[in-house]
């Protein structure tokens, strides 16, 4: 028998008895099972060239696999680098958030709305700037209008619309300056301004009232109400504080709560920090002398914040009338002279006017007879002065104004710890101060503190021991704080991200990799020819002993080129003889191959 032509042999017919060979020890219906789908999968291949390239080549399932594991790990990636969503903008109507949508849409910005639709989120690094954007268009349109409502004043308005829009735009700005703190999630302002009048008796004060919207959890301190009032205050004229009204969403009047307490946040901080920096020199002085936390001391101060305002005038005893200045100077004189005019019977000859004065030239005689001879020539003369004189009066006024915060009284208590003693074996002793060193503590806290005897400040140290059992509140641990748990969380998206890799990689990558890059064989276990796929039955076909005896020679590595050829055509015999429809079905694809 002729050998047969090994070139003669296709890979089509290499596959068609490959595909017979697991028939031979089977069934009787196996072989004509597998011959019949090698003959169709040969002609499968023909007619698709590219699935028979693509079989064949080994790296296509690697650049597969390579690929998937990339797209996995691509999107694990971006989905642990999601963005962070904050709020844009909540409490919308719904007008508003439409349009609030629609200009997100337009302007290519991812957003999300929350449960319910109550807020509109985007991306953190966006809010800021979307804000903007979405103000430059006008949105969100609802809210309290400001003085842009006096922007277009219609010609020929009444002045009372024209005084109830700038009412109307007063208390928008109002609105719009306290909606700005950061507790207070919306707020309302009334104002009661009344009609000006000529009368002061009929003059009156304005009056507000103003709600605020608060944020859950959050709450108004008595400084931030105190502020609120003074700043509506300060923005309508004529208004004191104490006409300004605030009240929150549960209707809860908080200006009372801030009056009732009869100091407010300024002045309580003001008595801290005099009682901390008081606290803080006694600190300071004794810790050199007994040690830090060995002496404790506490400090209780009493402020006037009371106001005082007072005006004295007082008037001193009048002094010597030549050193005293004169204020004011009156003096009169008076004289009538009767002269010798007309007498007689009233008439027209008596009624003649007066007769002008004139001094006499000659002094009137001394003695009797010139006196009564002077007295019967002349006529008796009345004369009078005046002399008034007003000298300035000793006066001093006085204005008192005292400033408020003046200390009235400081309390301090101090506690020092018992003197430690170590003796010469080593052993500590815990014992009292004696009494001059307590005077000299005592007389540095009084120094320190600034002790005034007639303000009635109290100074009281004390030495005891101190207790141990110290009550330590216990620290968080390092692995339970927010910063830990952030770091914890962000390193498991990546150890995450890192164990679906490897997965994928030991599952497909692997594997595509062994079968594209196989290990090289042995040079003994080569196939010698393209006969090899006909070598040897499959795993469970028996063996005979002359098979065993050819595996163990090829496997040393002794077996010549021609007693592998002999046993491949003993295998093909033995086949032939088994069963001839799968040598049929090889002659024919070799027969099919050459047309």
């Amino acid at each position: 028998m002729e050998t047969p032509n090994n070139s003669l042999i296709t890979p089509d017919a290499r596959m068609g008895l490959a595909g017979a060979q697991p028939g031979a020890a089977g069934t009787a219906a196996g072989p004509s099972l597998a011959g019949g789908a090698g003959a169709d999968f040969g002609g499968f291949a023909q007619r698709v060239p590219m699935f028979n390239q693509f079989r064949s080549n080994p790296r296509v399932p690697l650049i597969v696999a390579v690929a998937i594991l990339v797209m996995v790990v691509a999107g694990l990636v971006m989905w642990s680098r999601q963005p962070d969503y904050r709020v844009l903008f909540s409490n919308l109507s719904d007008r508003d958030g439409g349009a609030i949508v629609a200009a997100l849409q337009q302007g290519n910005i991812s957003y999300k709305l929350s449960d319910g639709g109550g807020a509109i989120l985007v991306p953190a690094e966006q809010v800021h700037e979307t804000r903007l954007r979405l103000a430059s268009q006008g949105l969100p349109k609802s809210g309290s209008v400001g003085f842009e409502l006096m922007d277009n004043q219609k010609f020929g308005i009444s002045q009372f619309a024209e005084q109830i829009n700038y009412q109307r735009a007063l208390e928008g700005e109002l609105e719009r300056t306290i909606g700005s703190i950061s507790s207070v999630k919306s707020a309302r302002v009334h104002l009661a301004i009344p009609k000006p009048s000529v009368f002061v008796r009929d003059k009156e004060l304005p009056t507000a009232s103003v709600m605020v919207n608060l944020y859950p959890g959050r709450v108004l301190d008595e400084g931030q109400v105190v502020a609120i009032a003074h700043m509506v205050a300060s923005g309508v004229a004529d208004m004191p504080v104490k006409n300004v009204n605030i009240v929150d969403q549960d209707g809860n009047l908080l200006t009372t709560q801030s009056a009732a307490n009869g100091l407010d946040a300024s002045q309580l901080k003001y008595v801290q920090q005099i009682e901390h920096n008081t606290q803080k020199r006694i600190d300071a002085i004794l810790a050199p002398l007994f040690g830090a936390g060995n002496a404790r001391s506490q400090v209780s101060a009493d402020i006037d914040f009371s106001k005082l305002e007072q005006t004295a005038e007082s008037y001193g005893p009048n002094g010597n009338p030549q050193n005293t200045a004169i204020r004011s100077q009156q003096s009169s004189e008076s004289t009538e002279t009767t002269g010798s005019g007309a007498s007689g019977v009233p008439g027209a000859l008596s009624n003649q006017p007066p007769q002008p004065a004139s001094a006499p030239v000659t002094a009137p005689a001394s003695d009797a007879t010139g006196a009564a001879a002077a007295s019967a020539k002349t006529t008796p003369q009345n004369q009078r002065r005046d002399t008034t004189t007003n000298y300035e009066v000793d006066r001093t006024v006085r204005h008192y104004e005292q400033a408020t915060g003046g200390i009235k009284r400081l309390s301090v208590a101090v506690v020092v710890n018992y003197e430690k003693k170590v003796d010469a074996k080593g052993n500590v002793t815990m014992t009292p101060l004696a009494a001059d060193k307590l005077a000299q503590v005592q007389q540095l806290v009084k120094d320190a503190m600034g002790f005034d005897e007639k303000r009635g400040d109290s100074v009281n140290v004390m030495n005891s021991a101190f207790s141990s059992d110290l009550i330590v509140t216990p620290e968080v641990p390092w692995w339970r704080t927010p910063q830990m748990i952030a770091w914890g969380i962000q390193a498991a998206k990546y150890v995450g991200i890192g164990i679906v890799a490897l997965f994928l990689y030991f599952s497909m990558v692997k594997p595509a990799m062994r079968r594209a890059f196989p290990p090289p064989e042995p040079a003994a276990l080569a196939a010698p020819d393209e006969l090899s796929l006909l070598d040897g039955p499959s795993a469970g076909d028996e063996k005979t002993d002359d098979e065993d005896k050819d595996a163990e020679v090829s496997l040393l590595g002794h077996e010549s080129k021609k007693a592998k050829f002999d046993r491949n055509l003993d295998y093909a015999r033995m086949v032939a003889r088994q069963d001839a429809r799968i040598v049929a079905t090889v002659v024919k694809n070799w027969v099919s191959d050459e047309r």
